[in-house]
């Protein structure tokens, strides 16, 4: 099972955000996608769950379905107003077993305490989801996430506005999963979480810049490309390469 990124360009108003990409994300692994800002990393995660479409080359699952894959966004990208209490987002991750009217069965409803209490959410449960402070919503959200049973976990830049208690109790969460077999591709960028959490790194400035073992991607040489890359001037029209 693997999420394979083949050639892939992505843009918005014809300037390439993401630029010939090539990637193999594999089952089991755990990829800190890293890179300055602007480099198209949240851009690549969502080609990768088909959000945005690609203006050249292709994103293959291969041996997935959509439900195999779980996929978290920005906080900004959520909206906390609506009436929901922490036990029914996180039971959200049941979407692709029970669909929008199915009931939550007794051993599904396990689950998600289970979820909750692996991410020290269980006594919230009955909370309003807009009564929670910023660490105690990401936690919720990766409950849902732990819910759904998915064997590729997507997180994007998981721990923006969120305080170093909960980051590293999610981080520990993270590596756990991974332990377990799960593969984790995260957009991150922390330079300190991505050496102490991840085997690997994807280094993106828009193109790629390198990929592999974090302690050889993340060195001087690779960085200076990636800060150089960012710099050069970008034609205005569409690549035509």
């Amino acid at each position: 099972m693997s999420i394979l990124l083949d050639n892939l360009t992505v843009s918005y108003q014809r300037r390439p955000a993401v630029h010939h990409v090539d990637m193999a994300f594999e089952q089991g692994s755990m990829w800190a996608v890293f890179g300055p800002n602007g480099a198209g990393k949240s851009t690549l995660l969502k080609a990768a769950m088909g959000l945005v479409k690609a203006d050249t080359g292709s994103v293959k699952w291969q041996g997935l379905q959509r439900r195999d894959i779980a996929y978290l966004p920005q906080q900004s990208d959520i909206d906390r107003s609506q009436p929901m209490s922490v036990f029914e987002l996180a039971a959200m991750g049941l979407w692709y077993e029970i669909g929008f009217f199915g009931r939550v069965t007794a051993p599904q409803r396990e689950r998600v305490r289970a979820a909750l209490a692996r991410v020290q959410m269980a006594d919230f449960a009955d909370r309003q989801i807009a009564h929670l402070s910023n660490g105690q919503f990401q936690r919720v959200l990766l409950a849902r996430m732990l819910a759904q049973n998915a064997k590729f976990l997507l997180l994007d830049e998981p721990f923006n506005a969120v305080d170093a208690h909960t980051t590293y109790a999610l981080l520990d969460v993270l590596r756990q999963c991974n332990r377990d077999g799960q593969a984790v591709i995260a957009v991150l960028h922390d330079y300190e979480q991505v050496r102490a959490y991840f085997a690997d790194t994807l280094l993106i400035a828009r193109e790629k810049i390198a990929a592999g073992a974090t302690e050889k991607v993340l060195c001087d040489e690779y960085l200076q490309q990636a800060n150089d890359a960012m710099r050069r001037r970008q034609d205005a029209e569409w690549c035509a390469v």
